[in-house]
């Protein structure tokens, strides 16, 4: 291969990046702003002009170079984008002048200036947009992971434990109904913004669990996700709508968790369990953020399953060491969790801090009783906690047969290669 064919593959891949890095942290946010200028019922649309804006720069950028300023550059190709198609489509031609001057301003550099009862983030405002009342709940949710938070239709069946073509199904009737039915998905009035505020909260919640638990790729974790999740969720907790107990408790969760971030793999990038870290690389700064939160979401009377998932966090935060945590208060913990949410994967957390008071034995019945579930089947931690349970009771050719069929069912290569490394420990 010459040497200017090398400097092109070098200069090919530094753009791949750098796009790939764009569309994680800008098109969502584009496409928001968009879809609120357009109305929602043309959420396919403003998902092209992004798509579009972002295939250009890799097929440009390669050959004269990456603008100066590369972010500018995506947000000002999109505007001209959706312009041109303004001035083509029947649909908008008659307020194609109004529109697109709404463009110019909306998509111009923000400015400190924010009404009250408007939302500092145009993705956060179209989340509660997207989470309507008349669709069903799991619609709000999958609609919104999709259109706002650029997640995959694998990512979302991962997310919820279902197949793919049921996301996909779910997905295809949710804009059917929204077009046959001319929901008005727009900003309901400040009054209103309370009672869709636990779908927006799952929302965030999901897409920060993405971010910490990758469900597929070469990273096991995605920390620009984890970042948006933050911060739309610190832009939640400063609206007046927001500014609730359990909007506090979600965050102080997202902050404690996100503390251990820089401890949960090596310099190899290979995966370390909570047991293996080395605490004195969690952030304590984030720590201490995630306990100020925490007590903020001790004022109101209600308990949430985000308060009771914080308590979890704050514990181990607080714990010395592994062998040093209170299992018995996480056990607890657990035990109120699984009265607020009877999830599958719930069931299983609370197996591992059962196993660490009464042993692997203990576990292991645990196991038996939610092994069942349909959840269950495509969940590969599950087979991974059955194999260490039986690691544990000295029983390796039983704990190698649960690490074969982990393997089966896991999504990324760091995962993969620590199921592999505690399988070569069985034979």
């Amino acid at each position: 291969m010459s040497h200017s064919s090398t400097n092109n593959v070098s200069r090919s891949g530094e753009v791949n990046q750098l796009v790939d890095h764009l569309f994680r942290h800008q098109a969502a946010q584009i496409v928001s702003t968009l879809t609120r200028i357009f109305g929602l019922a043309h959420l396919d649309l403003a998902e092209d002009v992004v798509q579009e804006t972002l295939l250009k720069a890799l097929r440009q950028w390669p050959v004269h170079g990456a603008p100066q300023n590369p972010g500018g550059w995506i947000l000002q190709t999109a505007k001209n984008l959706a312009i041109d198609i303004l001035r083509r489509e029947a649909l908008f031609r008659d307020k194609a002048e109004e529109i697109a001057y709404q463009l110019e301003q909306e998509m111009s550099p923000a400015t400190d200036e924010t009404d009250d009862n408007e939302f500092k983030s145009d993705q956060l405002a179209m989340m509660f947009a997207c989470c309507h009342p008349r669709l069903p709940r799991e619609v709000q949710i999958a609609l919104t992971l999709k259109a706002l938070c650029g997640f995959s239709v694998t990512e979302i069946a991962r997310a919820f434990l279902a197949e793919e073509a049921t996301i996909a199904q779910r997905l295809v009737r949710a804009k059917r109904k929204i077009r046959d039915e001319k929901i008005p998905l727009e900003l309901p009035k400040p009054t209103a913004l309370h009672r869709r505020l636990d779908a927006v909260l799952e929302v965030l919640y999901l897409l920060f669990n993405e971010g910490y638990n990758a469900h597929a790729g070469e990273n096991l974790m995605r920390h620009e996700l984890c970042a948006e999740a933050i911060r739309l969720n610190s832009l939640l907790a400063e609206h007046h709508v927001g500014d609730k107990p359990k909007v506090h408790a979600m965050l102080a969760l997202m902050l404690l968790q996100a503390s251990r971030l820089p401890a949960r793999i090596d310099s190899e990038d290979n995966l370390l369990l909570l047991a293996e870290q080395d605490r004195s690389r969690w952030d304590r700064r984030l720590i201490h953020l995630g306990l100020h939160h925490f007590d903020k979401s001790a004022q109101g009377e209600e308990l949430t399953e985000y308060h009771v998932q914080a308590g979890i966090a704050a514990c181990h935060a607080l714990a010395p060491s592994y062998e040093a945590t209170d299992w018995q208060y996480i056990l607890s913990q657990y035990d109120a969790l699984i009265e607020l949410n009877h999830s599958p994967v719930v069931a299983l957390n609370r197996a591992v801090a059962l196993a660490m008071l009464k042993g692997a034995e203990a576990g292991i019945k645990e196991c038996e009783r939610i092994g069942s579930l349909l959840q269950m089947q495509s969940y590969y931690l599950f087979p991974a906690t059955c194999a260490d349970f039986y690691m544990q009771k000295g029983e390796p050719q039983k704990a190698a047969e649960y690490y074969q069929q982990a393997l089966t069912l896991v999504g990324t290569e760091p995962e993969r290669r620590f199921l592999l490394r505690r399988l070569k420990v069985c034979k």
